[in-house]
């Protein structure tokens, strides 16, 4: 697949994304997404963004992305996708 094709695909499943429920996906699966976005997007593999500690909300979002920092955008694009196509194919959007 090229790496065109692969950008489409990824803003495609961006925009099918807001079409699902946000309350309907665990929040475990949020973060997952989450993380897979911001590693999609980084411009540097090894681009590292600090936030304060203090703040739950953002040490999850951080520690998602921590988990997904391993693969290059073009893997964390394709993974994004396939949830995305999966969790709207669960809910018949």
């Amino acid at each position: 697949m090229s790496t065109k094709d692969l950008n489409t695909l990824f803003d495609e499943a961006f925009s099918n994304a807001q079409l699902i429920p946000q309350e309907s996906v665990p929040q475990d699966m949020q973060l997952v997404l989450y993380g897979l976005y911001k590693q999609a997007c980084s411009e540097s593999a090894n681009q590292t963004h600090y936030q304060n500690p203090q703040d739950l909300i953002n040490a999850f979002k951080l520690n998602a992305w921590m988990q997904v920092k391993h693969l290059t955008a073009d893997e964390a694009k394709e993974k994004y996708i396939e949830i995305i196509n999966s969790l709207l194919k669960e809910r018949n959007l």
